[in-house]
C-alpha cells in the first residue's frame, strides 16, 4: 500500500514534515509513506493552466496522489486557516480526479489550530468523499527540531497512538478500495 503524506507547511524545518517523516519509521511492514513537501513549488491555480497548459510539477503532485491508495495530509495554522500553499494546492486537484474518492487522514503538530483543521475538515470532505474526520493523530510538538520530534514519537508512550493511527489509516484505506467495482456492467 502507498501513502502519500502531505505537508501544508513550505518551512525547511517545519515540525508538520518531520511529523510525517516520523510516520515513515513507523508504518506497518506493508505500507510505503511518500512524503510531499513541497507545496511552495506549485505555481498559483488558475483555471488558464489547466488541461494541455498544467505546469509541470502540478503534473508531478497529481501522479503521486493518483499513485497513492491514501493521504496523510499535516499542516500549520496560519492566521486561524488554511496555508494559502495547501489551500493552493488542494485547489489544483478541485476539476480532476485524482482526490475524488480518495481515503484522507490528518495528523497536526500542535496542540493549537483548531480553526484552521475545521477549515480543513470542509474542504477535504468536499474533494473526497473519503475523508475520515474520526482517524486523526495529534502530537503537539510546536517549535521542536526534528531529529527531536522523530525521537519523542519513537518513545514507548508516543509510538503507540501513532502505530495505531497508521494502521486504522491502512486499514479505512483498504476498506475503501475494495468498495470500489472493477467494472460496471451496463
Amino acid at each position: 500500500m502507498k501513502i502519500l503524506a502531505i505537508s501544508g507547511s513550505t518551512r525547511q524545518l517545519s515540525t508538520n514534515t518531520a511529523l510525517l517523516r516520523a510516520f515513515q519509521a513507523l508504518a506497518p511492514a506493508d505500507v510505503a509513506i511518500d512524503v510531499f513537501d513541497r507545496i511552495g513549488e506549485l505555481p498559483v491555480f488558475s483555471p488558464d493552466l489547466e488541461g494541455p497548459n498544467t505546469p509541470e510539477s502540478v503534473i508531478r503532485f497529481i501522479e503521486k496522489i493518483s499513485a497513492s491508495d491514501g493521504l496523510i495530509i499535516s499542516s500549520p495554522e496560519y492566521v486561524r486557516s488554511i496555508p494559502g500553499g495547501l489551500k493552493n494546492a488542494i485547489d489544483w486537484l478541485v476539476s480532476g480526479e485524482a482526490v475524488i474518492g480518495k481515503p484522507i487522514a490528518l495528523a497536526h503538530a500542535s496542540h493549537r489550530g483548531e480553526d484552521m483543521l475545521a477549515a480543513l475538515r470542509t474542504v477535504l470532505s468536499t474533494v473526497s468523499s473519503n475523508f475520515s474526520e474520526s482517524i486523526f493523530f495529534r502530537f503537539p510538538v510546536i517549535k521542536q527540531a526534528p531529529d527531536a520530534i522523530r525521537e519523542s514519537l519513537m518513545t514507548s508512550a508516543n509510538r503507540s497512538g501513532a502505530e495505531k493511527f497508521l494502521k486504522d489509516f491502512a486499514a479505512f484505506c483498504r476498506s475503501q478500495k475494495s468498495e470500489i467495482p472493477d467494472a460496471i456492467d451496463i
